[in-house]
């Protein structure tokens, strides 16, 4: 769903990197001049860290395949049985352009919290991607929270800029509302539901476009039904 233009040459930011296998994905890929990960969690953070040096070292992590034969509800094959490091990617069509210990000068992770006190070590990037994070963002400082997340993008953004976003669903809002007092607090005073925040991108913050990315999956599971948004600034 990602297109090359959006990465290749450019500089990318990936807000809630977790444990690092889709930002290192997108730089092999895609060849971004540089690429860095961010995380409120230190332990993924060490894990996206530690993923890298496997991955240069062995130059055969690959991400699951996402073909519609075998993608579960989240677009990934199982991986009960696996941990990040023994995955490996689905070979392309095209060849990745980054190889060994080119990743390094390429991909960088940190540990920081985006919404309230991370400072990025560069004033503006290219793409910002926002994947499975808004959720949390929300249950953890409410509105405001996901306000400032938006903001902070806007402001990060180069003029023609795009931000991937792939907001979860309300009925996963529902499901972890209880993980923490303050999610359980902040969930009955959230007057900003998902559907609408392509309204607020919009109308509010002040990109000019948005395109739903999934819309391009052809002949994927129904299972699959969660957006990707692509906003142009």
């Amino acid at each position: 769903m990602l297109n090359r233009e959006w990465f290749e040459g450019k500089k990318c930011l990936d807000i809630g990197c977790n444990s690092g296998l889709i930002t290192i994905a997108i730089a092999k890929k895609f060849c971004c001049q540089s690429i860095l990960g961010v995380d409120i969690d230190g332990d993924r953070i060490e894990d996206a860290r530690w993923t890298l040096r496997k991955v240069v070292k062995t130059n055969a992590i690959k991400l699951p395949s996402m073909t519609p034969k075998s993608a579960d509800v989240n677009g990934l094959q199982n991986q009960t049985t696996k941990s990040p490091t023994e995955m490996t990617l689905e070979k392309s069509i095209d060849t990745p352009c980054l190889q060994g210990e080119d990743l390094f000068d390429i991909v960088s992770f940190q540990k920081g919290n985006f919404v309230q006190n991370w400072r990025p070590p560069e004033d503006n990037y290219d793409t910002i991607l926002c994947l499975s994070v808004t959720k949390w963002i929300h249950l953890n400082w409410g509105d405001e929270g996901l306000i400032t997340l938006f903001w902070k993008v806007w402001k990060l953004l180069q003029p023609g800029g795009v931000f991937v976003l792939e907001p979860q669903p309300w009925s996963s809002y529902q499901n972890n509302r209880l993980v923490s007092e303050t999610a359980a607090a902040n969930y009955k005073t959230i007057q900003i539901p998902p559907q609408d925040f392509q309204d607020i991108l919009l109308d509010k913050i002040g990109f000019r476009k948005v395109e739903n990315l999934t819309s391009r999956l052809s002949g994927s599971k129904s299972g699959f039904n969660r957006p990707i948004l692509a906003f142009w600034k």
